[in-house]
């Protein structure tokens, strides 16, 4: 009998973000169906176990537009819609999703936020200087060994060890003499 991998996905208006996570896949097997119809197939584990997934996509893909890059920890596809739209859910049908597909909120962007930005893969910083963040200010510049320096904790010496003071002898008590 076959197991399932864990899958997560997220998308763009274009594209379609599925990340199989399988560390080392042995002979990985993916085909992609432009009716929506996304299959894998791969050996892994000491045992060899065989994972299959099929998964029967809400709306058409573009076949021969997407990519799947195979890792050594996961399988990476990105496929593209055939019609650029927002989908509600990833796979079509009106039953539950799967408990091993699950979304990846690394990749996710919300259909209000999102503004045409380009993929992660093609992701850019937009020139943001990270230097200022150094300088953020807020707490002063030795906040912290301020705390240190003051510091509620006696010191206390090990009980065969003698005080200075004592040994000395600036703070011993005389004692009377025996007789």
């Amino acid at each position: 009998m076959s197991r399932h991998p864990e899958v997560k996905w997220a998308e763009r208006e274009d594209i379609v973000y599925l990340t199989i996570l399988l560390p080392d896949a042995k002979n990985p097997k993916v085909k992609v169906d432009p009716d929506g119809t996304f299959t894998f197939s791969a050996t892994a584990g000491t045992d060899n176990n065989l994972y299959e997934l099929n998964l029967g996509l809400l709306e058409k893909i573009n076949a021969e537009g997407s990519k799947i890059n195979i890792g050594v920890r996961s399988i990476i596809c990105i496929l593209e819609k055939a019609e650029k739209k927002w989908w509600k859910k990833l796979l079509g049908g009106g039953g539950k999703t799967p408990h091993y597909v699950k979304v990846d909120w690394d990749k996710w962007a919300d259909e209000d936020d999102y503004t045409g930005a380009p993929a992660l893969d093609d992701f850019d910083m937009g020139g943001m200087d990270f230097s200022k963040f150094g300088d953020m200010g807020g707490l002063g510049d030795n906040t912290m060994e301020d705390d240190l320096e003051d510091s509620d904790d006696e010191e206390i010496s090990k009980p065969d060890e003698k005080d200075d003071d004592q040994v000395k002898g600036e703070h011993s008590e005389a004692k009377p003499p025996t007789s």
